[in-house]
């Protein structure tokens, strides 16, 4: 019974905030700035049925075949990526206005200057020159986001020392993927394509930390099927991230072992065999914290997936979201890299700034420091996108981390 509930405030919240928005922009593009007929109706009912295209493309990958889902959920999402850009350069621009008003009421009220009476038309001039400025800022803003999102990753090679790590070991890479969210927006030309790119790196592994899907094995199957072209002479590795929970968890981890992918729950491996010496590190991998509600009978379990190691060993963890605790309790536990996701570096700027008020890494390599203890951390700012197909000061990403003793 609380999953429902929590589903039905979820919805009213999110209908809220979509409303909202579109209210605001219906004030400060169509109100405000005085449109005349037959603009004005034409403006409402568009950003009208914007409003309603939004929660329609959402629930429509669900409720309708994958040909009819795509372009549907695609036009919502890039109208919601548009909708916020918009409405955030207004906000820009209304924040600057206001400081501008209270600067002059101040120097007004200290010079004992009385109010000038309101200019309608001055009011109304400066309402169209801003519109006209956030519409073509927004739709600039937004056609560069959607090349960034859209276009192949880069490629970040991050070199990395571990002071654990044996040196017969040194300069071994791992390419990271995280969050490629594939589903009705990202399909198998995207896969393909990241596929070809990790390819290239010719990694000595391949690390996939969480977000891989959403929507169940039935309908994407054969599109993460592509996965076993991809080559590592130490294999591929997968942790599940939180979307894995809403698509059919355990059933995707069945799906990506039969692919050949090791799914680490819990649990470790030692990577390195056939280097001098027989030296190896290990390893590890945890289900996503998000397990403990969507999964209770296997939530994230660092000292299981840790138990009898050696603590002289090298140690890299696979845990697809950087937070706070859980980053603490790693290295505390001797992990020397953290390879994480979740964050997708912000995506799409100025949204950035909440993800940043929520996760104290966003993206990049970060030193983390507990109790005098310190550890590594690798934020990956993700490969694809989810919601709004978009990416503003945040590039999709693949990063080859190049570990040295």
């Amino acid at each position: 019974m609380a999953r429902p509930i929590s589903i039905l405030i979820f919805l009213a919240v999110a209908l809220g905030i979509l409303g909202g928005m579109h209210g605001y922009l219906w004030v400060r593009l169509v109100r405000d700035p005085g449109l005349p007929e037959p603009w004005r109706r034409l403006a409402t009912w568009a950003l009208v049925a914007g409003a309603v295209l939004i929660p329609a493309g959402m629930f429509s990958a669900r409720l309708a075949g994958v040909q009819l889902s795509r372009s549907l959920p695609l036009a919502a999402f890039v109208w919601l990526g548009l909708a916020f850009l918009l409405a955030s350069a207004l906000l820009a621009v209304d924040a600057v206005r206001l400081l501008v008003f209270v600067a002059s009421q101040l120097g007004d009220w200290v010079r004992h200057v009385p109010d000038a009476p309101a200019d309608p038309s001055r009011r109304q001039l400066l309402a169209r020159a801003a519109a006209g400025g956030a519409l073509v800022v927004a739709s600039g803003a937004g056609v560069l986001s959607l090349r960034s999102a859209t276009g192949p990753a880069e490629i970040d090679e991050v070199p990395v020392r571990l002071a654990r790590l044996p040196r017969a070991l040194s300069g071994f890479t791992i390419a990271q993927v995280s969050d490629l969210h594939v589903g009705p927006t990202i399909r198998e030309r995207e896969v393909r394509r990241m596929v070809d790119q990790v390819n290239a790196l010719r990694p000595d592994a391949v690390a996939i930390t969480g977000d891989l899907v959403d929507d169940s094995t039935a309908a994407l199957g054969d599109i993460i099927g592509h996965l076993t072209r991809l080559r590592a002479p130490h294999g591929v590795f997968f942790v599940t991230g939180n979307h894995e929970y809403y698509a059919g968890a355990e059933a995707w981890m069945a799906f990506l072992s039969g692919l050949g992918i090791r799914v680490l729950r819990n649990e470790r491996v030692a990577l390195g065999d056939g280097a001098p010496g027989g030296a190896t590190f290990d390893l590890a991998g945890v289900n996503d914290v998000s397990a403990a509600q969507r999964d209770p009978a296997s939530p994230m379990d660092l000292p299981a997936a840790l138990a009898g190691r050696d603590p002289d060993r090298g140690l890299v963890l696979l845990s697809h979201q950087p937070r706070l605790a859980e980053m603490g309790a790693a290295v505390r536990a001797g992990v020397e890299l953290q390879l994480s996701g979740h964050t997708h570096g912000g995506q799409l700027f100025p949204w950035t700034l909440a993800v940043q008020a929520v996760f104290p890494y966003v993206k990049g390599l970060h030193r983390h420091v507990v109790g005098g203890q310190d550890g590594l951390v690798y934020v990956h700012r993700g490969t694809g996108y989810w919601g709004p197909p978009m990416r503003l000061g945040s590039p999709p990403e693949i990063a080859k981390l190049v570990l040295t003793a």
